[in-house]
């Protein structure tokens, strides 16, 4: 698989992103689009549309590569610093919002800016797109570790971050929630944990020290993945459900897969042996899926077919991202 057939793959929009959309009219306008998961979206929303939309990617869009191909798969692109609330203001209109603005990596050294970017730019944004179906991005962050016999966090339990970064995502969620409530701003709010694709994620993270002979932490011993195709769909299909308050729903897979037993699966795959360093607690960071599940189709792709593109992805040397996503912190460092 090419890295083109791999973004094609991603941004394959399914039968219910398509009537989602067409149940949402108007300009469809990604923040925060030039991240990981921003480009896949903006073109899942462009294959999606029936109609003349327009869709607009933006980002300060440090990769001109990136910007190009989203323009070449027609999506429009705009700069912008979101930190700026006169550009912001000058954004075109658009019915349809989908909010991916945050900052994670480099907390613990930045916790200033960390929360400028996941406080103050969503207040400059919710501000300006007070009037739009609003789906704003979050994590699974802002719950505690929880027993895993539990089955993980549902939408309804009290928050519980650890450390700043899940504090500052709790941040965002609550600037939405005042302006839903304030101004009767539609927002839906998608809980997400762990996105994966083959240039990065928990999988890779794993898979990756497998196959070069290191060793697995297993001080948080247990997951939810998702492939990022079906995280996107979700998050497209959530336009129809935002409303005042916000509709929260937790992104992720339904399985509560042990890492020691992903590890071992990729050592037996690669011929390699598994090594391990710490061991499994009785709790860690999992959602609960039962919302998503009763709300949505079922993801459409499975672990096995994940754990084997990744598995022959790193054997043939694919591209990486060099992103390790620190899915070991149980002190919420970043």
């Amino acid at each position: 698989m090419t890295e083109h057939e791999l973004d094609d793959l991603l941004s394959a929009p399914r039968d219910e992103t398509t009537a989602a959309l067409e149940v949402c009219p108007g300009d469809i306008i990604i923040l925060g689009a030039g991240g990981k998961m921003g480009p896949t979206l903006a073109r899942m929303a462009a294959r999606a549309r029936a109609d003349s939309r327009r869709v607009i990617a933006v980002s300060r869009w440090s990769s001109a590569a990136a910007e190009r191909a989203l323009n070449d798969a027609g999506v429009e692109t705009l700069r912008c610093d979101l930190l700026d609330p006169d550009a912001v203001a000058r954004l075109p209109d658009a019915a349809n919002v989908i909010f991916m603005a945050g900052q994670k990596f480099g907390t613990a050294e930045a916790p200033a800016m960390t929360w400028a970017i996941n406080t103050i730019v969503p207040a400059h944004c919710a501000h300006r797109y007070r009037d739009s179906r609003i789906v704003a991005f979050s994590t699974g962050n802002v719950y505690p570790l929880t027993p895993v016999e539990r089955g993980g966090s549902r939408e309804d339990d009290t928050p519980g971050p650890v450390g700043e970064y899940a504090a500052s995502c709790l941040g965002r969620e609550r600037v939405f929630e005042f302006y839903a409530v304030r101004h009767r701003a539609r927002v839906a709010t998608c809980r997400l944990n762990y996105a994966i694709e083959l240039r990065y994620g928990v999988l890779v993270d794993v898979a990756l020290k497998v196959y070069r002979g290191e060793p697995v932490s297993v001080e948080m011993g247990y997951v939810n993945v998702i492939w990022q195709g079906d995280a996107n769909r979700i998050a497209l299909e959530c336009l129809r459900l935002a409303s005042s308050p916000p509709f929260v729903v937790n992104v992720t897979g339904a399985d509560i897969l042990s890492v020691r037993a992903l590890a071992e699966w990729f050592a037996e795959r690669f011929g390699k042996r598994a090594r391990f360093i710490g061991t499994e607690r009785a709790d860690a960071l999992l959602s609960n899926t039962s919302r998503m599940g009763e709300t949505f189709a079922a993801p459409e792709v499975s672990l096995d077919q994940m754990r084997e593109w990744v598995a022959q992805w790193i054997e043939e040397g694919g591209p990486l991202l060099g992103k390790a996503t620190r899915f070991e912190a149980r002190d919420g460092r970043f």
